[in-house]
């Protein structure tokens, strides 16, 4: 068996540790209990978080014990950010955010077996500390130079917004988190983004100190582009892994629009593919990209692995539908509205609006009489259906599930049309 470092070292997903050489004897010697935090400052979770979850699954599959850990008293303060103070949310708002963060997490990890998951909530030994104690216990451990040093709060410090003693004690809270999971559950690797480092190491150091332990910090790095740029942010924002919030079509095409220069370290990170078959794929990109075989394997994989097989399905046979390679009727009208959601749109009247009135309204022609001329050459279809008469007016029978219609013009210039009471 590959050794777990060297297989992440491969994938891309290890970057910094607080011990590389003593990290692999430990994960080579026993079966190590480690741990990942994710604080519920939104209502789901990200691309982002996604890599962890998907680094705690190499680990896990390679034998070792994870653990979980949603942020219900963090998430109530948040990690300082490079800039601006974070808006605190109100107690009833985090408790929500953390159930639904606990409901996406499980489905990453198995928690059955010798080596279950774990989930935990730092509310738990958080919530009734006293702030004597925690003053006492914990706070004696950090000393302020160290903690001034990081590199978030030295930005902030010397920014004009400044920082809060509230967000200034965060890195305490998550030291303090390493701990009482070590004394727990002898917990002794927490993993985390390249972003977090400070905060991990803060509690390796807390653990050494209060326990005369050597417990291990590793870091994932973050993923960027070919060019350098970030990676991950849509039109929106961030590409979120709850499906009201990012739907499965745009999950889905946000995957398979990935540059070739891109894929096949995606394909590394965010899949599960052995190397042999990413090495294919790899070979696809360099002979055919055309074809864009690892775009579609990357795509389908990460879709199923966040939202399932079935949702999957709908949505590649969505966008196959819509350049006619797939029946549109099939469709149910939330795939269809995910899949039309970003076209140029007009309003349609069954009964009265015409192909060319559609042509028109939605950009794809700038007047009627050249709306007539693409449908006179036969570059006009309905619903995936060439219209051959000019003055096609839509029924009710062109409605699709959901109230729209599909207009093409050539063969990859789309737009739809809704009905008006749709």
């Amino acid at each position: 068996m590959t050794d777990i470092l060297d297989e992440l070292h491969w994938r891309g997903l290890l970057s910094q540790s607080t011990d590389i050489d003593g990290l692999r004897s430990a994960l080579a010697d026993r079966l190590v209990t480690f741990y990942c935090g994710f604080d519920p400052t939104a209502p789901s979770l990200h691309h982002g978080h996604l890599v962890q979850l998907i680094l705690m699954r190499h680990l896990q599959r390679a034998g070792h014990h994870p653990i979980a850990l949603v942020g219900g008293a963090t998430g109530m303060i948040g990690d300082p950010r490079m800039s601006g103070e974070r808006v605190l949310n109100d107690k009833e708002t985090v408790a929500g955010w953390t159930d639904r963060l606990r409901g996406q997490i499980e489905r990453f990890l198995d928690f059955e077996g010798d080596n279950a998951a774990q989930m935990v909530n730092n509310l738990e030994w958080t919530g009734q500390l006293s702030a004597i104690d925690f003053l006492r216990d914990i706070g004696k451990h950090f000393r302020l130079g160290t903690m001034l040093a990081k590199d978030t709060v030295a930005r902030r410090l010397a920014s004009d917004e400044g920082i809060s003693f509230t967000e200034f004690s965060y890195q305490i809270l998550q030291g303090m988190d390493y701990l009482e999971l070590y004394r727990r559950y002898g917990c002794t690797l927490q993993t985390g983004g390249n972003d977090q480092w400070g905060n991990l190491v803060s509690g390796v150091d807390l653990i050494r100190k209060a326990e005369g332990a050597s417990v291990h910090a590793a870091t994932t790095p973050l993923i960027t582009k070919a060019d350098g740029t970030k990676f991950g942010k849509s039109e929106g924002g961030a590409i979120w892994l709850d499906g009201e919030m990012f739907s499965p079509y745009a999950f889905y095409q946000f995957w398979l629009n990935t540059d070739d220069a891109d894929v096949v370290r995606y394909l590394k990170v965010f899949t599960f593919r052995s190397r042999e078959q990413i090495e294919q794929l790899a070979d696809a990109v360099a002979e055919r990209p055309q074809a864009r075989e690892a775009q579609r394997a990357l795509a389908e994989d990460v879709t199923t692995l966040v939202h399932g097989a079935e949702a999957t399905e709908r949505v590649r046979r969505a966008s196959q539908a819509l350049f006619g390679r797939d029946d549109l009727r099939e469709l149910d009208g939330a795939t269809l509205r995910d899949a039309v959601a970003e076209l140029p749109r007009g309003e349609v009247t069954a009964g009265e609006s015409t192909v060319v009135d559609l042509l028109v309204a939605t950009g794809l022609e700038k007047g009627r009489s050249a709306a007539r001329r693409t449908i006179a050459s036969g570059g006009a279809y309905l619903n995936n259906e060439k219209v051959e008469d000019e003055d096609r007016v839509l029924s009710v029978e062109d409605l699709l599930d959901g109230g729209y219609v599909l207009l093409r013009k050539g063969r990859r210039h789309l737009a739809v049309g809704a009905a008006a009471d749709g």
